[in-house]
């Protein structure tokens, strides 16, 4: 009874620590992404193929049809992309000159961009 006690007990260690380990994975699953930026700075649709698993949504490759392909930071929790208008897309064309906004401030916040849903 006493070795049955041990393995039940042993079993459910390995179960919660595997999905410790796997937490971080859901909460926080990209810090960058490619945006497709036009000539004059204004964001256009990005084409991407995300892997296919729960724990990891990570963007594969993404593709710009039109523009610019551009790396970006993920806002945060709290954080909310700039609103789109004419003085951004200058800012942000000028910003991404070097192919990524990842570092660079808009009206004194990053130039984040909102998470994508898969």
């Amino acid at each position: 009874m006493k070795s049955v006690t041990l393995s039940l007990a042993a079993g459910l260690l390995v179960l919660a620590t595997t999905a410790a380990a796997q937490a971080p994975l859901t909460q926080n699953p990209t810090r960058e992404t490619t945006v497709c930026l036009d000539v004059g700075g204004a964001s256009r649709p990005a084409v991407c193929r995300i892997s296919g698993g729960r724990l990891d949504p990570q963007e594969e490759i993404c593709l710009c049809p039109e523009g610019q392909r551009v790396q970006a930071p993920v806002c945060g929790p709290g954080e909310t992309p700039p609103v789109e208008n004419r003085d951004l897309e200058i800012a942000r064309r000028k910003a991404a000159a070097d192919g990524s906004l990842v570092g660079d401030l808009y009206a004194g916040k990053p130039m984040c961009v909102a998470p994508r849903k898969p």
